[in-house]
């Protein structure tokens, strides 16, 4: 049935029973490609039947679903014509794994961060009453979205009068993580509880027995029920915010939803729909671990089991050694925005849960508290954080934190390509904006003993401190950590003429390219400088001093990494050098695999070997 699936008005056509077919169908269909791509399950079998009574009841694209986040889009895509792809999701010029407005027509934004839905869907439906259009706006976020600052100063600025407005809230109780904060409680309490609500049905049914008065008391009693129940429901939260609240329902009933969503559509006011549903639905494996099962690796398609071994990451690499100096130092406190498994913390948090803040999408929030917690610089306050989402709270780093001169370490993780994840998930732009703060010091390990090296030296600083690090395979060898300073640095090959300036990670390209080089000759100096910032400039006056060519490696966007950096240093020290700079282009850059990526961005050690020869060495005849 899936196949026959070209545009969301074919569902129109189905009865109840062919759509819930159709929702097993599309489950398995997500199961099959995600076990060889990879890419987010749980969350997206969790909301198949949601967005089949959706399309069967509004118009897209002129209705306009915007999907928060928008990894759990993928129905949505199989509904929209994209079934036919839907074996390249993820990628190398394949589907991405996000809502692209440049995929389809269905898909109004490129999104992949938390909490935008409804400040977008707000701006959509004030062009649409301004331009005299007369479509639904429907955002459909998630119950951790709630916990996300810009999805409060939405929700605070919904007004009364708009109509066409309907806010689907995908209740899951979960984030990627289990949901924390006050905020899931509002959802939670009472209205999910079967034993309140069997207890409210009992005293119903005990009224009702009673001759002659019972169906008087009866009625009384759901008055009186039905007060206290508003007391503690999410009705009180949403309408203090002017929106009618419905709910919950099931979000895995497609014919209530279709009910529902059919009778809400002529009402004149904004609404929002609590819909119940299960990440993982249709997957035991997903249901009993959606934490695993959120973003997977392939997989096992009957067993669900992961193919590939857990190899040795930076991320797990930073877990494991933090945890190790947090036992031995009770005054480390970590503070995670609702990334702690993919952040390799669950263990800490585990060990040490008074010394572990999962603070919830609230990245902002996150950096700040930091701030107050390590104001009086007894305790040792450690910001894990995806880069991409550090550039979220901008101005919390600016003034909570630098303009304080508090020394709040930042290990950044995801640092440079993020590979299947695409655009909205790259982290290449953070040496830009943390070079641009006073105060920061920014580092790169190239491997897990210089990480491990870094975390032990960190705190001795004294300063805002980033460390950032790849999510990608590294070598851990067998030899004693030294102690690191601002000063450290590490020459890996001594060679003439040509310096190669490799950043982190990248220093493995480097030697593949001194391979290709010592072919023709000639053997470059590769210096893995650990310190972005401050640049060490006595090393490399040194270093130019005896080397003509300098070359620069790195993983970030061109326009304000390391190389922007290195070529100040040379402009404001009159140096003649000729420096070519090698990192990402200013582009925004497509998801795919890295391999893939680097080979089209010619980052890889053959297109950059072939450049520094045609470029270098046949002009300047070294």
């Amino acid at each position: 049935m899936l196949n026959e699936i070209t545009n969301p008005k074919d569902i129109k056509k189905l009865s109840i029973e062919e759509l819930d077919i159709l929702a097993d169908e599309i489950r398995n269909r997500i199961i099959e490609v995600l076990s060889k791509n990879g890419g987010h399950l749980a969350s997206n079998l969790g909301i198949v039947e949601l967005t089949l009574a959706l399309h069967f009841v509004f118009n897209s694209p002129y209705d306009k679903f915007i999907f928060d986040v928008s990894h759990q889009c993928y129905t949505h895509k199989l509904l929209t014509g994209r079934n036919k792809y839907f074996d390249t999701i993820r990628q190398f010029k394949g589907l991405c794994g996000f809502s692209n407005a440049k995929e389809s027509i269905h898909d109004h934004f490129q999104l992949g961060h938390a909490g935008s839905a409804l400040s977008l869907a707000l701006g959509l439906s004030k062009n649409r009453d301004l331009l005299n259009r007369d479509e639904y706006v429907i955002p459909i976020i998630g119950d951790a979205t709630l916990t996300n600052g810009l999805a409060l100063e939405a929700l605070n600025n919904i007004d009364e009068t708009t109509k066409k407005f309907i806010v689907i809230l995908n209740d899951n109780k979960m984030s990627i993580s289990k949901n924390v904060g006050n905020i899931k409680n509002i959802l939670s309490r009472f209205l999910s509880n079967p034993i309140s609500n069997k207890m409210y049905s009992d005293i119903q049914n005990a009224l009702e027995k009673i001759p002659n008065v019972g169906k008087f008391l009866a009625n009384q009693g759901k008055k009186i029920t039905g007060s206290i129940k508003n007391l503690v429901s999410p009705a009180t939260f949403f309408e203090h915010l002017n929106l009618s609240y419905i709910g919950p329902i099931d979000g895995h009933n497609i014919k209530k939803m279709i009910d529902t969503f059919e009778k809400v559509k002529n009402l004149d006011r904004p609404i929002i729909i609590h819909v119940l549903t299960t990440k993982g639905k249709g997957m035991a494996k997903a249901i009993s671990n959606p934490t695993s099962y959120h973003g997977v690796k392939p997989f096992d398609q009957l067993t669900g089991e992961f193919l590939k071994k857990s190899k040795l990451t930076f991320p797990k690499v930073f877990g494991k050694h933090l945890l190790k100096m947090a036992t031995e130092d009770p005054n480390i406190v970590i503070i995670n925005p609702a990334m702690l498994a993919g952040s390799s913390l669950t263990e800490f948090s585990e060990t040490f849960p008074d010394r572990c803040m999962d603070v919830g999408i609230a990245e902002g929030h996150a950096l700040t508290t930091a701030g107050g917690l390590a104001l009086n610089k007894n305790l040792k306050v450690v910001v894990s954080i995806y880069s991409t989402f550090l550039q979220r709270a901008l101005d919390n780093l600016f003034q909570d934190i630098c303009l304080q001169d508090t020394p709040v370490i930042f290990a950044i993780d995801r640092a440079g390509l993020s590979g299947p994840d695409g655009s909205t998930h790259h982290g290449i732009y953070d040496i830009g904006f943390l070079n641009a703060m006073p105060n920061m010091i920014i580092t790169q390990p190239r491997d897990a003993n210089v990480l491990k090296e870094l975390l032990n030296s960190v705190f001795d600083w004294k300063r805002p401190t980033a460390i950032r690090y790849p999510n990608m395979e590294t070598q851990e060898i067998e030899k004693p950590l030294i102690k690191r300073n601002i000063h450290s640095y590490d020459i890996l090959n001594e060679g003439k003429d040509i310096l190669i300036i490799a950043i982190g990670h990248m220093y493995k390209t480097a030697f593949e390219i001194k391979e290709i080089l010592q072919k023709e000759r000639l053997n470059p100096t590769i210096v893995d400088p650990i310190f972005i910032k401050p640049l060490n400039e006595d090393l490399f006056r040194k270093l130019v001093s005896t080397h003509k060519h300098i070359i620069t490696l790195e993983e970030h966007s061109i326009q304000c990494g390391f190389g922007s950096i290195f070529n100040d240093f040379i402009i404001q020290n009159n140096l003649k050098n000729r420096v070519l700079n090698f990192a990402l282009p200013d582009r925004f850059i497509e998801h795919g695999g890295y391999t893939d990526l680097m080979k089209d961005l010619k980052l890889d050690a053959e297109s950059i070997s072939k450049k520094i020869l045609d470029t270098i060495l046949e002009k300047q005849n070294i």
